[in-house]
């Protein structure tokens, strides 16, 4: 892939700035509610993940079971892009027994911004990630390894997921030794990277059919989401 600066942001490229603190979220689906008191069982506030990433990921979620989307139903993943990368901002949770599996650290794209994922893009070779909802796809071997296909199901802001070959696989930059020697994650072409040693494991839990959600607080993103909006 070769990265061609540019000058002037695209429709499906969006730069934030402010981010939302504060937005109302209306789900009607019972199960929402059922699952909104794990984040206090599991102490996922201490553990780093904010209450309105974790609100809308069980929104998101339930929306997508009750369409019979998702295939492996039993887990959710969770990437806090707004948290740092120095941060274990990825959360993968068994929604089946209110467990979390893992807490570990994922990357965000080169051009997103440094520790902080700030710019996003769904274009083609922008090197930056796509917020929002995916379902996870088969597995591959790739020059990552072991690798997970992320099909993005939100049009305009992750949809073209696919295209752009955005997959979670592992890379050397996740890692603590990498974090005190650089002061946070390195970062990859807009893919969601873990550490080798849990690249593996994680996959093996969250692929086929399972949803990702990759949370940003910025304002774009929350007003354009039809999922997060939906009534």
């Amino acid at each position: 892939m070769v990265h061609l600066p540019f000058a002037f942001a695209k429709s499906n490229e969006f730069k934030f700035t402010q981010p939302l603190v504060k937005q109302s979220i209306s789900a009607p689906l019972s199960q929402v509610n059922t699952l909104s008191f794990a984040y206090d069982s599991l102490r996922l506030e201490v553990k780093g993940l904010s209450r309105q990433a974790f609100d809308y990921a069980l929104k998101g979620y339930a929306i997508l079971k009750s369409k019979g989307e998702l295939t492996n139903p039993n887990v959710i993943t969770i990437a806090d892009f707004s948290k740092p990368s120095y941060q274990k901002r990825l959360f993968v949770i068994d929604i089946k027994n209110l467990k979390l599996l893992y807490n570990t650290y994922v990357a965000h794209g080169a051009n997103s911004g440094k520790e902080m994922a700030v710019d996003f893009s769904n274009r083609p070779e922008s090197l930056k990630s796509s917020p929002g909802f995916y379902i996870t796809s088969g597995t591959y071997d790739g020059k990552h390894g072991y690798s997970m296909k992320l099909e993005g199901i939100e049009k305009g802001i992750n949809d073209l997921a696919m295209d752009r070959a955005i997959v979670m696989h592992s890379a050397d930059y996740v890692s603590d030794g990498y974090i005190r020697a650089n002061g946070c994650l390195g970062r990859s072409w807009g893919c969601p990277a873990v550490s080798k040693e849990l690249n593996k494991p994680i996959i093996s839990k969250i692929r086929n059919g399972s949803c990702f959600f990759i949370y940003s607080n910025q304002p774009n993103y929350l007003k354009r989401s039809k999922i997060l909006n939906a009534a």
